[in-house]
């Protein structure tokens, strides 16, 4: 468990980023991983605790104590290979994870965690440095077929798995490009979208077939074929659904029609496809405007440093929930992850934020632009009958700013719904696939065959929680298919 003593020796070390003013000037990645020696003291802090809360704060449950002793000790190598036995693509989490393996070790009781989330960014780029991330093809194949529809991390962790045990895979992508939300809803500045493509060229050695532009059931958006799902159930012998939650939460307040007025995936994918090279007519840019983002979370957060580098006049970000406290009460919350103010590096290249704010209008101009954004402030109080939270306006505190460009960043509410309603699966009480995580049938929809992972299943989540499902679900199909499964779960 790294050294004995080495959580009262060393001090936790982030890792460094490149400053604020230079790297708004680019869309490349500007976190860089710890060196083998600050990684090595890093790996050392992890403390023999007797119970390891990171494991279990972790959703696909890294064997974190164990690579922290490797990384110690330097073996790599074997980091590597404990990484990976859990997890599919660290250099996603790596990079994008919020990290709530942090916040479940033991040192984060005095607000020290062990740098997890850095040391596996430092195992996982220096295996692909090292040459040993290779493709793992089946050593004979089923004659199983399997489609999985969606490219996003659910549908890929669920290809990649289903591969290695010598199911025949196809993916199924509507966009131009694989990847899902990673490609076109994190900004590069984030995540460089080479680390999926050479995991693309990695899955499509162990036999993974890639189809883009393709929609199932109906037609979509730069989609140049339409698959019914009636092909896919009689060509395959299990299909997988993990497409994403991409029905984003809407506004529906006067104005909400005006042009300038989009949601926050109407802006933050055109941007990645304009890195890519593509040429987008009509793109929607902040570039000299007054944007305000409607949002707190993580999308939110990314429209905040898109608009920074295309050169907005200024950005507001409001959050309708009043602001959550700066430390969390440590013994009531721990080893959960707990709700407090969070800064991304976004918010440090420049942003106003602002908490308990609710969006009552959008004025427009003479030509139909958005101009400003009238708005109150609220406050929060709980009912003493249902002891539910209750918004009540504080009077006299409605104001107007000026607003050139509104992005709605309020999360997402259910898959699009024609998918599922295509393949006749039935919808739980908030509109995603139905199907269970636990014993007989798990995974499995109301349709025979049909299988459902990630946000598709469970909403909107997070990166590991889609890694998680998707290997789960691989393995529910794999022993659906084959009576019994050696994948792990």
């Amino acid at each position: 468990m790294g050294k004995v003593t080495g959580f009262i020796e060393y001090q936790r070390l982030e890792e460094a980023a490149e400053a604020p003013r230079a790297r708004t000037r680019h869309w490349r990645e500007f976190i860089v991983h710890l060196s083998d020696g600050d990684a090595a003291v890093q790996g050392a802090r992890c403390m023999d605790c007797g119970i390891p809360f990171c494991n279990q704060g972790c959703p696909v449950n890294n064997i974190i104590p164990d690579f922290n002793d490797l990384v110690y000790r330097q073996d790599w190598k074997t980091a590597l290979d404990i990484l990976h036995s859990t997890n599919n693509f660290p250099e996603f989490t790596g990079r994008v994870c919020p990290a709530p393996c942090e916040a479940a070790c033991t040192l984060n009781i005095h607000d020290e965690p062990v740098g997890i989330k850095s040391i596996e960014h430092k195992i996982i780029d220096k295996g692909w440095e090292q040459g040993w991330v290779v493709a793992q093809p089946a050593e004979s194949r089923t004659g199983k077929k399997v489609a999985v529809v969606g490219s996003g991390v659910a549908g890929l962790a669920a290809a990649q798995q289903l591969a290695r045990v010598g199911h025949d895979v196809t993916v199924f992508e509507k966009s131009d490009r694989v990847g899902g939300l990673l490609r076109y809803g994190i900004p590069d500045f984030k995540m460089e979208k080479s680390h999926i493509d050479r995991r693309i060229e990695q899955m499509t050695a162990e036999g993974v077939e890639f189809r883009t532009s393709v929609t199932i059931g109906n037609a979509a958006a730069g989609a140049k074929k339409v698959v019914e799902p009636q092909q896919l159930l009689a060509n395959f012998d299990a299909v997988v659904l993990a497409g994403g939650a991409e029905q984003p939460r809407d506004l529906p307040v006067p104005g909400r029609d005006l042009d300038g007025v989009h949601f926050a995936m109407d802006f933050l994918p055109l941007q990645n496809k304009v890195v890519a090279g593509d040429k987008i007519k009509d793109q929607i840019v902040a570039t000299g405007k007054h944007v305000i983002v409607i949002g707190g979370g993580d999308t939110g957060s990314d429209c905040v440093g898109t608009s920074n580098r295309q050169g907005a006049k200024s950005v507001t970000q409001w959050e309708l929930l009043p602001q959550p406290p700066e430390t969390e009460n440590k013994p009531m919350t721990w080893p959960y992850w707990p709700i407090k103010l969070r800064t991304s590096s976004s918010h440090e290249e420049g942003v106003q934020r602002d908490w308990a704010i609710a969006t009552k209008s959008f004025r427009g101009d003479a030509d139909g632009r958005v101009a400003a954004l009238v708005a109150a402030r609220v406050e929060w109080h709980t009912d003493a009958i249902t002891g539910l939270a209750k918004m009540i306006e504080v009077a006299g505190s409605e104001f107007e700013v000026p607003a050139d460009l509104v992005l709605l960043a309020m999360g997402f509410v259910a898959p699009v719904g024609s998918v599922l309603e295509n393949f006749g699966v039935a919808k739980d009480a908030r509109g995603n696939a139905r199907a269970t995580t636990d014993g007989a049938g798990c995974y499995q929809t109301s349709v025979d065959k049909v299988f459902a992972a990630g946000d598709m299943r469970r909403g909107q989540s997070l990166v590991v929680w889609a890694i998680r499902e998707g290997r789960q679900c691989a393995r529910a199909v794999d022993e659906y298919l084959m009576g019994s499964s050696v994948l792990p779960r």
